[in-house]
């Protein structure tokens, strides 16, 4: 086992977010500071200079493609209310949008870097607007293009700057896409379609009449399609077999294109041209560690691209490719903080059995030396639940493991990744399978001559906090402790004070209000307290607006009138999760006291 202390390792930076300029500089986001913030460099591991200075986490980062400024966002505290700023050449900050009580989400800038466009809330806290603006202007400048009555966000703009790719979410699993006229803001539905079809990472073609976008229109899983635009057909570019396309970019000037593909959690990417409207002349597959890869940003005439590589036994960083013949180099130098990367553990990849049959996939890690009689073994359980858990590099999954502890991250039914049926088997009534795939995991491990069945710790965050909660007040004996970020209490008042601009989506996931709240009171973990055993650990921001902070303060209050041992901490400057270094130091090291007593 390592000596190095839990600082060292979240003290691991990570450098993403990567957007090429007009004259090949690369900005990306940073997090040394102890909050991710915009630098730029000139070459690969040349020296970076940092453009942005603040204690709040830069959202993202993206060069204008005609001039050497950048528009960036960040938030206050983590209320997730982005606002929008504009860094020109001299290194000046302004501020574009300066409506601190809405959210604004980017949608691109135009080709002439003239313009920009972004949704925003700030008309109807519930619903999302289009607007355009000047370059230079600030938020009273901006141009209502079309109101929305929902979700709304943007693809990008035409070749030729007259329209944008306009997306409607109904929920996590039904898009639907739009071309919009920027001076008429009329609308021309693209994606027509009965039930729930996802259409996402949409790109325009090089004409301009077509758009490229993954769906699953007809299919289990995402493929790579091509739609007209006028006429609305679609035709299948390339197919992801039993594997999500995960995710397009297509230059437009060029042709270029780069498309992703998720294999069991792992990243394989194609790189190739347009030969024709749905035919791709490929390149040599990219040189890439680590395993996952994502965020594409075209360089200058698209002879390379850079792109954010990860793994569990690879910090974060920026490579760049060559297009043509995928050589790849790390360009940023995000460090480990000393700690020597052979020393970082890889998982395996299992599956395992559940209550019906089903095959559920995890990452099972196994510490550098398993004491006699097994190891203590973290459940590690992703949010969403539509997401996924894949080997990004964790510097506290690294910590654990070099202190000993096993860590095991199941994808339970709901899960992305694994095709559509996957992700609908614990919509509304089905909920609670998914908690069951969770007892299911504790069988498999209890079964493992590595792993110390008696001293097991649920862990998890968002719905991840739910799956920890539920699993705590439906097993309660399999548990030696729990440990619950910014989780799920109470179904009822988590949809009655979220967001208002994410409750409908929430709902189709979970069940609404009002049609099905019964059945939300019956399984939310508050309503089931008094069954908890183990000692629970929870965190908290106070600024969460997705999961407010009532939901940590009342599953608390209930375990401490049980006098079952409870902590909690919460952080008046963090939002859903903590995105500050100091704080997580703060909480974990507190975490880490916690277990070592308990487990």
């Amino acid at each position: 086992m390592t000596d190095f202390p839990l600082e060292r390792y979240l003290n691991t930076h990570s450098a993403y977010g990567a957007s090429f300029g007009p004259d090949g500089t690369l900005a990306f986001l940073l997090d040394t500071t102890g909050a991710a913030q915009v630098w730029t460099l000139e070459g690969p591991r040349a020296w970076p200079r940092q453009r942005t200075f603040g204690d709040e986490p830069v959202g993202f980062v993206s060069f204008s493609p005609e001039r050497p400024e950048m528009v960036f966002s960040k938030d206050d505290g983590g209320d997730e209310r982005a606002q929008l700023f504009r860094i020109d050449d001299t290194g000046h900050v302004h501020e574009l949008t300066g409506m601190p009580d809405a959210k604004h989400h980017w949608g691109g800038w135009s080709h002439d870097g003239d313009r920009v466009a972004f949704t925003s809330n700030r008309r109807d806290e519930e619903v999302f607007d289009v607007y355009v603006q000047g370059r230079a202007d600030s938020g009273e400048d901006a141009r209502l293009v079309r109101e929305g009555d929902g979700w709304l966000s943007l693809g990008g703009w035409s070749p030729d700057d007259t329209r944008l790719l306009l997306s409607e979410a109904h929920s996590n699993f039904d898009q639907d896409l739009y071309v919009l006229d920027v001076d008429s803001g009329e609308r021309t539905h693209i994606t027509p379609h009965e039930g729930s079809v996802r259409h996402r990472s949409a790109d325009w073609g090089p004409d301009g009449e077509s758009v490229y976008c993954v769906s699953d229109m007809d299919t289990d899983t995402l493929e790579l399609v091509r739609i007209d635009v006028d006429s609305g057909n679609r035709e299948t570019v390339e197919t992801g077999g039993e594997w999500n396309v995960g995710g397009v970019a297509l230059d437009t000037d060029t042709g270029r294109v780069v498309y992703s593909r998720n294999v069991d959690g792992y990243t394989d990417l194609t790189v190739g041209e347009l030969a024709g409207p749905t035919t791709i002349e490929t390149y040599p597959d990219p040189d890439l560690p680590g395993g996952i890869s994502g965020g594409v940003s075209w360089g200058p005439e698209a002879e390379r691209f850079a792109v954010t590589t990860t793994g569990r036994t690879e910090n974060t960083n920026v490579f760049v490719v060559e297009t043509t013949t995928g050589e790849s180099e790390r360009w940023t130098d995000a460090g480990t903080a000393g700690i020597p990367r052979e020393s970082f553990v890889a998982p395996e990849l299992i599956r395992y059995e559940s209550f019906d049959g089903r095959a559920i996939p995890a990452f099972f890690s196994l510490p550098p030396e398993v004491p006699d009689g097994g190891a203590p073994t973290i459940v590690d359980i992703h949010g969403g639940p539509e997401s996924q858990r894949r080997p990004s590099f964790s510097g506290l999954t690294q910590y654990f493991l070099s202190r000993g502890y096993a860590v095991f991250e199941p994808n339970v039914r709901g899960s992305s990744g694994y095709g559509k049926a996957y992700t609908h088997l614990d919509d509304v009534e089905k909920r609670m399978d998914s908690v069951k795939d969770i007892r299911a995991a504790v069988d498999w491990l209890a079964d493992h001559d590595a792993v110390d069945a008696d001293r097991l710790v649920a862990k998890g965050g968002s719905y991840g906090g739910f799956m920890v909660l539920s699993a705590m007040t439906e097993y309660p004996e399999l548990w030696a402790a729990g440990v619950d970020v910014v989780g799920i209490a109470n179904f009822v008042t988590f949809l009655e004070n979220t967001g208002s601009w994410r409750r409908q989506l929430r709902e189709a996931e979970y069940g609404s209000l009002e049609e099905d709240r019964e059945f939300l009171e019956s399984i939310s973990p508050l309503n089931h307290a008094e069954n908890i055993a183990a000692p629970l650990f929870v965190i908290h921001g106070a600024n969460d607006p997705r999961v407010p902070l009532g939901e940590a303060e009342q599953i608390v209050e209930a375990v401490r009138e049980r006098d079952i041992p409870v902590e909690l901490r919460v952080y008046d400057d963090e939002g859903h999760g903590l995105s500050k270094r100091e704080n997580r130091i703060d909480a974990y090291t507190d975490v880490v006291a916690f277990l070592d007593d308990h487990v």
